[in-house]
């Protein structure tokens, strides 16, 4: 408990008649980088979006550094030194490259404010470097860029926040095996410097297995697997969402049956 950074106990969230989460309980400790798994639909970015003060759960109690946690934005969990990688990257289009690494959080000259436009572009540069994406133009509108090269921009905007937990949510979304080498590449240096803890959604099972300290796995709102990756392998894994395929068929096929 000492080392625990985060913790989400009974936590539920409908939207209507659907149930997105039912009684989800998580914890994450300093310096992890816990992998959460799930199929499709199974509730893993509307957790991310609860912990990040997007959305708000329907039940359930959430604590930050051991203290009571509730997030009423996502600009007051940032606050709390909470800040994530939204799948939908949360990038304004017309926006330049280095506008959008600082939205919402612009560098301004003082007395004055003027926006330090040189300041924020030197930093930009700075962070994509160190991820070691090249970017031509930092003065380029986003909707420009390759997908790939838009996951970067959010991902380096994250990881150069104040925030010592990051969520990512499919931070190799859109991105080449290149690119997302390189993105591996920096988690497993935040990894081995201590400075973040990190919670975040993959699909690949062998970047949940050579990136991650521990894997959580979301079935129908629930997680059903709560494991140390050294104790577990791809092709356990594999073998579970396998097997949740095959009954989600044969259920299907028995309701199909039944029908008129």
């Amino acid at each position: 408990m000492a080392d625990e950074v985060l913790r989400v106990e009974g936590i539920s969230k409908r939207f209507g008649p659907v149930v997105a989460l039912r009684d989800i309980n998580l914890r994450l400790e300093k310096g992890e980088v816990l992998g959460l798994l799930g199929d499709n639909g199974a509730g893993k970015s509307t957790l991310m979006k609860i912990l990040c003060g997007f959305e708000k759960p329907d039940e359930g109690h959430m604590l930050l550094r051991g203290e009571p946690y509730e997030p009423k934005s996502v600009d007051h969990a940032r606050s709390l030194g909470i800040d994530a990688v939204y799948q939908d990257l949360a990038l304004i289009d017309e926006l330049s490259v280095f506008q959008n690494m600082f939205l919402r959080r612009e560098r301004v000259r003082r007395p004055l404010p003027l926006l330090a436009n040189r300041v924020m572009r030197r930093e930009t540069r700075a962070g994509l470097d160190e991820i070691g994406i090249n970017m031509p133009s930092l003065n380029a509108p986003v909707a420009r860029l390759s997908g790939g090269q838009r996951q970067a921009i959010a991902v380096a905007r994250t990881v150069h926040s104040e925030a010592d937990i990051l969520l990512l949510d499919e931070p190799l979304a859109a991105m080449g095996a290149k690119e997302g080498a390189l993105i591996l590449d920096l988690i497993q240096r935040l990894k081995d410097e201590g400075r973040v803890s990190i919670i975040m959604v993959l699909h690949n099972y062998v970047h949940v297995i050579t990136s991650c300290d521990r894997v959580n796995l979301i079935q129908d709102g629930v997680i059903t697997l709560d494991k140390a990756t050294k104790e577990t392998s791809v092709q356990e894994l594999t073998e579970i969402v396998v097997d949740e395929y095959r009954r989600a068929r044969a259920a299907a096929s028995a309701q199909g049956a039944v029908k008129p």
